[in-house]
């Protein structure tokens, strides 16, 4: 069993470290807000009142992150992460950023004789309650060996991908799909609808077709019936296809249905729908269709 530290305790990060705990290790956290994080401390787990401190309590220290610019807040300054690391020390930043952001980060934690993993997750908090989250990694191939074991306790796939940043790199290219089948997949739905084939008829039949993928088949219920508490938001899914397409950019690779699909998650934000599940681009094509009459309210803060 390891002595591990993890930083970010919210809807994914949590729920790990309930996982973490559960196959006996010893985890100290932090996150921002404290009190979000009382659950774990009543399963067990350690409060760090720092990043900095989280990182000295262990040898493997995780961070999971909303976005880059939360991952700088966390790794930089006196009580920073970064601070927290030394010789022989392990940091695995399971976020989904910015691939030059990630290997610059992996360049400064080298520089405290550290050694840093990419390893971002495909799949959701229900793939992760259920023990089926898989898990990409990027950095140095014998760090990954030595951590593998640890990163099957949180999920049971795990695969190298190849060096620093790679690993946030085929995370982003996975999820740039993800938004483009919904998108297609509402299309199908509508066009049929409005032809006079009932809606369930045409889900029941598109999910038995060859165009179904288990990603549509676990957002399906969430397209006919948007959860109150988003598995990943419009504002989220968002980041992740500007990800993609600032490095399409770079890479001179063009991404012409990422970035359509981008625009009509601009129309969502702009219809008041940024913090609901990004299947909620049903609701918005439904409208254009004259299929959904109903004006959706806006969810800003």
């Amino acid at each position: 069993m390891a002595e591990l530290g993890f930083v970010g305790l919210g809807t994914m990060g949590g729920p790990m470290v309930k996982r973490l705990l559960n196959a006996g290790h010893t985890v100290t956290g932090y996150n921002r807000t404290q009190s979000r994080a009382q659950w774990l401390v009543e399963l067990g787990m350690r409060w760090a009142e720092s990043p900095r401190q989280a990182a000295r309590a262990s040898s493997i220290v995780f961070t999971m992150l909303a976005d880059t610019a939360a991952l700088h807040a966390v790794a930089e300054g006196p009580d920073g992460l970064l601070a927290g690391l030394g010789p022989g020390s392990i940091y695995v930043d399971m976020s989904t950023v910015s691939p030059a952001a990630s290997r610059e980060l992996a360049g400064q934690v080298a520089a405290r004789g550290a050694q840093m993993l990419d390893a971002p997750v495909s799949g959701s908090a229900v793939t992760l309650e259920a023990g089926q989250l898989s898990i990409m990694v990027g950095g140095d191939r014998a760090v990954f060996e030595q951590v593998k074991p640890v990163l099957q306790d949180i999920g049971p796939t795990v695969n190298y991908v190849g060096g620093n940043g790679q690993a946030v790199t085929m995370k982003i290219a996975i999820n740039l799909s993800l938004p483009v089948q919904v998108l297609s997949f509402c299309e199908s739905i509508l066009l049929a609808e409005k032809s006079g084939i009932p809606r369930e008829t045409a889900v029941e039949v598109l999910l038995n077709s060859v165009v179904a993928s288990p990603a549509l088949k676990y957002r399906v219920p969430l397209i006919l019936n948007p959860p109150r508490q988003p598995l990943f938001d419009v504002n989220m899914i968002q980041k992740d296809l500007l990800l993609a397409l600032e490095l399409g950019q770079d890479l001179q690779v063009p991404l012409p249905t990422t970035a359509i699909t981008n625009q009509w998650l601009n129309a969502a934000r702009g219809m008041g729908l940024a913090h609901q599940d990004f299947a909620v681009l049903f609701k918005v094509l439904a409208r254009l269709a004259g299929l959904d009459q109903e004006t959706p309210a806006s969810d800003a803060p």
